[in-house]
């Protein structure tokens, strides 16, 4: 079979669009290069572009399905479709480079099952992420509480870049909408896994680093984290622990105290995920994760003390 070479692309997501526009209007497209047989008909050229082919008889019916779909912008014409316009309207900023968006939104499952070697994953992100918003948040404190003892601002800052905080940020965005998983991660629910979302959330975060610089990435993440901030000050000043005040509610109503259960362990050693359920009455009332019980605890019983609260009368 002759074929033609009808698209060339630099972006993972932008040729998966084009495949699947292809085949939404019963056009074939199939790898070019030779390459072993991959989870996706593409290739990547000795420019680090992907390759997409199609039969030499529809190769100019695929040009036309392409070009109906391109969006002109003046003289230029820019990427087919722009899958991630939703999520940066969410986000309240606008990348210059979109690779590095859709760099950070790459689990590293879909890099596993790429054969051809053209899919990096976030995790390089991630790990300067995550310094990024130690900074960001150590700064914040510093300006916002310069009273402060050191010991109180840590326990803020812990509170705030937490996985449990980090995956609810990253909720708020409906990232785990946008995450480009490998096949078995999305049958696994990996669009809901939390500590996916928050180093996903991590890996965002260097990412605008990278496109707008620091001050960029600080007026997006005060944005974004000064509400869980003052949360957590307040929380820190007022001595509020989660597992104390589900025990108080608990004991007022005359049962017996709370109970909790490690379910689960995840990662490597150095990068242990804890998974932890808090029981009351033989019902499970929270369920969360954490970098360490501690964490998972307190996180479990924040979210059973919002799961047990009294319901408001109108």
């Amino acid at each position: 079979m002759t074929t033609s070479v009808v698209f060339r692309t630099a972006s993972e997501m932008e040729a998966r669009v084009v495949l699947a526009l292809l085949d939404s209007q019963g056009i074939q497209a199939v790898r070019t290069g030779g390459l072993a047989p991959g989870v996706w008909p593409m290739a990547i050229s000795a420019e680090g572009e992907f390759g997409i082919a199609v039969r030499e008889e529809e190769a100019e019916a695929a040009l036309r399905v392409i070009e109906s779909h391109r969006v002109e912008q003046g003289q230029a014409v820019v990427r087919i479709a722009d899958e991630f316009e939703d999520l940066q309207e969410r986000l309240g900023y606008r990348f210059r480079d979109r690779a590095l968006l859709e760099h950070a939104l790459t689990h590293r499952s879909l890099a596993a099952e790429d054969q051809s070697g053209g899919v990096v994953d976030n995790e390089s992100l991630e790990f300067l992420g995550d310094a990024v918003l130690g900074l960001v948040v150590a700064d914040m404190l510093y300006r916002q509480f310069p009273e402060s003892r050191e010991g109180q601002k840590s326990k803020v800052k812990a509170a705030v870049v937490s996985t449990a905080s980090l995956a609810r940020q990253a909720e708020r965005l409906c990232l785990g909408e946008a995450l480009l998983l490998g096949r078995g991660e999305e049958k696994t629910g990996g669009r809901r896994k939390q500590t996916l979302l928050a180093d996903t959330y991590e890996a965002l975060i260097a990412a605008v680093y990278l496109d707008g610089g620091l001050e960029a990435v600080s007026a997006w993440l005060r944005r974004e984290l000064q509400a869980d901030i003052d949360i957590a000050a307040n929380a820190a000043v007022t001595g509020l622990d989660y597992k104390s005040a589900l025990q108080e509610r608990i004991q007022a109503r005359g049962v017996s105290l709370p109970e909790y259960r490690l379910v689960d362990q995840q990662g490597p050693d150095h990068r242990k995920m804890f998974v932890v359920e808090v029981w009351v009455e033989g019902t499970a009332v929270g369920r969360a994760e954490g970098r360490s019980k501690k964490e998972a605890e307190q996180a479990a019983a924040k979210q059973a003390l919002e799961a047990t609260a009294p319901s408001r009368s109108r």
